[in-house]
């Protein structure tokens, strides 16, 4: 969303807060600018010098948390140091720690959840730690619908904001139901999912999947999974005998495709995980990604 500055209330770091975050400032006459773009990653995305400098000229900077913006976390450090006011999203939504399942086959490994800078420095939180993939959940989603429209009401004085986000969490309330009965249609014993990586613990958790393996360790998209990895991961697809492995929009698919390669007769379907996505592939609104993807994953699994 791209307007004078001085109508900008907020910049937002991912497209999927962007764009809940712009619904709301519109509806109260405002708007938001997104730093990444369709199809970017937030694992791996940077900014520039002159984007950190936005980052302290507007009222408020919307960041996702829990270090799902590993690239950009010491931009975001400096941007707080200059004084930006930055709302941090994930931690204030009822957290769920990743899921034991989706490591099973990583012990040993430093890194697990990939969301870490571990192309910056080899350290960062294991699977104990928190999972920030909270979008993947639109009741979550609502909840921060509603507070970023208070956080809004807070630095501009205006309650409109308050009351836009009341309206677009109804609607993203309205969205868990409609996604609920799309996933349906997947009976019970072909609950298993496969990803790119462990992107899908809240989708899990509140739908009732179970994130059998991954193909990138944890999932940043920088990882490199061990032959042994891989090959553990084709046992496990033919295990549970499912028949897709699931990518992201935003991220290698190479990995992916040589493990569909070498468990055979398994269809890759492309998700809009971390990022909406471009015009003209019904997911360019966050509620259209979930719709797409619900539709996405029961064709797969059904």
């Amino acid at each position: 969303a791209d307007s004078p500055a001085e109508d900008v209330v907020a910049i937002a770091t991912t497209t999927q807060l962007g764009d809940v975050a712009d619904q709301i400032a519109r509806c109260a006459g405002s708007s938001v600018t997104t730093l990444m773009g369709v199809g970017d990653d937030p694992h791996e995305f940077s900014v520039s010098s002159a984007q950190i400098a936005e980052m302290t000229r507007v009222p408020l900077v919307i960041t996702n948390g829990l270090g799902l913006e590993g690239g950009m976390s010491s931009a975001i450090e400096n941007a707080v140091s200059d004084g930006a006011n930055v709302l941090e999203i994930a931690p204030l939504v009822d957290p769920l720690p990743f899921t034991s399942r989706a490591h099973d086959h990583e012990d040993g490994h430093d890194d697990e959840d990939g969301h870490d800078d571990g192309h910056d420095d080899g350290h960062g939180h294991d699977h104990t730690g928190d999972d920030p993939h909270f979008w993947h959940d639109p009741m979550r989603m609502a909840q921060a619908a509603r507070i970023i429209g208070d956080e809004f009401t807070a630095v501009t004085g205006d309650d409109a904001f308050a009351a836009c986000a009341v309206e677009t969490a109804t609607e993203l309330e309205s969205l868990d139901a409609e996604v609920r009965e799309i996933l349906s249609e997947v009976p019970e014993e072909n609950r298993y999912i496969i990803t790119d990586h462990a992107a899908f613990g809240y989708f899990g958790d509140v739908y009732g999947f179970t994130q059998a393996g991954v193909v990138i360790p944890g999932g940043s998209t920088e990882a490199e999974p061990s032959s042994e990895e891989l090959a553990e991961l084709v046992d496990v697809i033919r295990e549970t005998g499912v028949n897709a492995i699931f990518s992201n929009n935003a991220g290698a698919s190479r990995l992916v495709d040589a493990v569909a390669a070498e468990a055979g007769e398994i269809e890759v379907v492309q998700l809009f995980e971390g990022s909406l996505g471009p015009d003209g592939s019904g997911a360019e609104t966050y509620q259209t990604m979930m719709i797409s993807n619900a539709r996405l994953i029961a064709d797969a699994l059904r």
